[in-house]
C-alpha cells in the first residue's frame, strides 16, 4: 500500500493589528479608570501647639514700648547653626555665635552646660539648618537637642526649625 501524502499546512498567520488595537485599547481602559488612593504618603504627625517666642509678662500690645531699645532681651531661644558642605554632610555647627566644627559631643557638653545653668532662662532650641544638609545629619543633631534637660530637670521640648544659609 501505498501511503497518501498529506497536504501541506499552510504557515498560520496571526493578524498582528488587530491584537495591538486591543492592547491599546485595554491600556486606555486602565489608565483612565485608575483611581490612585489621596495620599498615598500622609504621614500623621503630632506636633505641639504654636508658642510664642518671647515670653510677654505684661498686656501691652507688641511695638507698643517705646522704651524697649532690646526687643530680643525677653527671648529665651537658643539658635543652633548646622551648615553644610557640597555633598550635604555636617560641617559647621554653632551654638548661638560659638563655632563648634562639626563635633556632636562639643554641641551636646555645651547644650548641656548651658541649659542646665539656673542663671540662663533658655528653655526652647532652634535649629537653623542648612537646606543642603542631609536628613541623617539633621537627625543626629535633633537626638543631640532631644536628650537635654533644663535647669528645672525637665526635658527639652521645645525644638522648632528655620531653614539657614
Amino acid at each position: 500500500m501505498r501511503k497518501r501524502k498529506k497536504p501541506r499546512q499552510e504557515a498560520v498567520e496571526l493578524n498582528v493589528t488587530a491584537m495591538l488595537d486591543m492592547a491599546f485599547q485595554l491600556l486606555a481602559f486602565f489608565i483612565l479608570t485608575f483611581r490612585p488612593a489621596p495620599v498615598e504618603a500622609q504621614v500623621l504627625l503630632h506636633m505641639p501647639l504654636p508658642q510664642p517666642v518671647a515670653n510677654v509678662h505684661s498686656g501691652e500690645a507688641a511695638g507698643t514700648n517705646q522704651l524697649n531699645a532690646n526687643p530680643l532681651a525677653m527671648l529665651n531661644t537658643l539658635v543652633i547653626t548646622a551648615v553644610a558642605n557640597k555633598s550635604g554632610a555636617l560641617e559647621q555647627l554653632a551654638l548661638g555665635e560659638t563655632a563648634m566644627g562639626n563635633s556632636l559631643a562639643a554641641l551636646d557638653g555645651r547644650l548641656s552646660r548651658i541649659l542646665k545653668d539656673k542663671g540662663n532662662a533658655f528653655d526652647q532650641v532652634v535649629i537653623q539648618v542648612d537646606s543642603r544638609l542631609r536628613y541623617e545629619e539633621l537627625m543626629r543633631v535633633i537626638d543631640v537637642c532631644t536628650r537635654q534637660k533644663l535647669s528645672d530637670g525637665k526635658p527639652l521640648t521645645r525644638l522648632s526649625f528655620a531653614e539657614g544659609a
